[in-house]
């Protein structure tokens, strides 16, 4: 799935399923194809990932079917146009609280290359472009996945406006800062916590717009919030992943060690 199929499926209401990847090793690039995942999310906000890197690691998953998605380190249309010249397939927004950021957004995604006045004038209204400028942007641009992160209270409060901003193919709910806006921080069982994530669901998705999470904590909780309508679904990140499943393994395996030694003690040998 790259970004054309990707924006079409958040706005129809389809899931997508992927996951973060914060390991820059290429082998991970024929992991996730094997996994069988629609996108990956690339996180530079919170992590040290370089923009040459982060451009490789674009190239590499679009060119094996993954859509690379990437989150900006700021609200900036031009870190959002470095990361599509880069290869990204979508970008996403980090804590976005007004429809103004959204639309400073829309700039970069929908209308990239315009930029200055003339992009000011596009976005706000006041100035039309030519049928021949507008068709350009909009074959260039049709791949391009415009997504915000919803992660406070005050972005609940604008989320009405956010969502009238065109073009928006989903808003992204970030756990972890909104359960500290909420003030339960890292509480994603509470119900007031689950409440405002159905609530940012629900609203998106009325507006034919993709919610999304990225979430890496009880899988029931995000196989309920999927079933109430969550259509973008992040789950978990590389890193844990690789943890959780060698945790499994060698715990199994030390089981069956002590096991060992103690069917070898009962029989008289030294371990």
């Amino acid at each position: 799935m790259l970004g054309r199929e990707l924006s079409e499926a958040l706005r129809s209401g389809r899931r997508v399923f992927g996951t973060m990847v914060g390991s820059t090793s290429p082998r991970f690039v024929g992991a996730a194809a094997s996994a069988g995942v629609d996108f990956v999310f690339l996180d530079t906000e919170h992590t040290p990932i370089g923009r040459e890197t982060l451009a490789w690691m674009c190239q590499a998953f679009a060119a094996s079917g993954i859509a690379p998605v990437v989150r900006v380190p700021k609200p900036d249309p031009f870190e959002a146009c470095k990361a599509f010249d880069g290869g990204a397939h979508g970008v996403v927004f980090p804590y976005v609280e007004s429809a103004e950021q959204v639309q400073a957004l829309r700039g970069a995604a929908k209308l990239r290359p315009l930029k200055g006045r003339r992009l000011e004038g596009a976005l706000d209204g006041t100035e039309a472009l030519e049928p021949e400028l507008a068709d350009y942007l909009a074959q260039r641009n049709v791949a391009s996945v415009m997504v915000v992160n919803v992660e406070s209270v005050p972005a609940m409060e604008a989320l009405d406006a956010i969502l009238g901003v065109p073009g928006l193919d989903a808003v992204l709910i970030g756990p972890h800062d909104l359960s500290c806006s909420l003030g339960i921080p890292e509480q994603y069982g509470h119900p007031r916590f689950d409440e405002a994530v159905r609530r940012i669901i629900g609203t998106a998705r009325a507006a034919g717009v993709g919610a999304g999470i990225h979430y890496w904590g009880n899988l029931d909780q995000e196989i309920a919030w999927m079933r109430a309508g969550l259509n973008l679904l992040i789950h978990s990140i590389d890193f844990s992943l690789f943890a959780d499943a060698l945790r499994r393994d060698l715990d199994r395996l030390r089981q069956a060690a002590g096991e060992d030694a103690a069917g070898q003690a009962r029989d008289g040998q030294v371990v």
